[in-house]
């Protein structure tokens, strides 16, 4: 069986994707290719999301916000989407979950702690069902 590939969606490719981004790496220890994207990427990753996962040991901060194309949902078995609505493209035969999360962008550490435990939570979750 060839490694799942899982694309981790948000508008701006900046936060939420990126953290789950992050898990996904180091707790699927290669198992798993993951790529993010986003609808409308910023020019950088939010800092207060890479002190937030640099607080629990994932380094995120050489990332660089991407813009979602066709192509990476095509080579993506699951498609996890956080806010962008109708914008992610679909394709029969994917995993699509949205994830409704809180957009960290302009928030303090302690409410984007928060959201990156709720993250790590379900990466965990599906971690587990696409390595089954």
């Amino acid at each position: 069986m060839s490694k799942p590939t899982v694309l981790f969606v948000c508008v701006h490719n900046a936060g939420r994707s990126q953290m789950a981004a992050g898990f996904m790496r180091e707790l699927g220890q290669g198992r798993v290719e993951v790529l993010s994207a986003g609808s409308a990427p910023k020019d950088s990753i939010n800092p207060v999301a890479v002190a937030a996962m640099a607080e629990v040991g994932i380094d995120i901060a050489n990332n660089t916000p991407k813009v979602l194309t066709p192509e990476a949902v095509q080579e993506s078995d699951a498609v996890i989407t956080m806010g962008c609505g109708d914008v992610c493209p679909f394709y029969p035969g994917k995993r699509y979950e949205d994830w409704v999360l809180e957009d960290p962008a302009g928030q303090g550490i302690e409410p984007v702690r928060v959201i990156r435990d709720e993250i790590k939570a379900r990466v965990e979750k599906l971690l587990a069902e696409l390595l089954s």
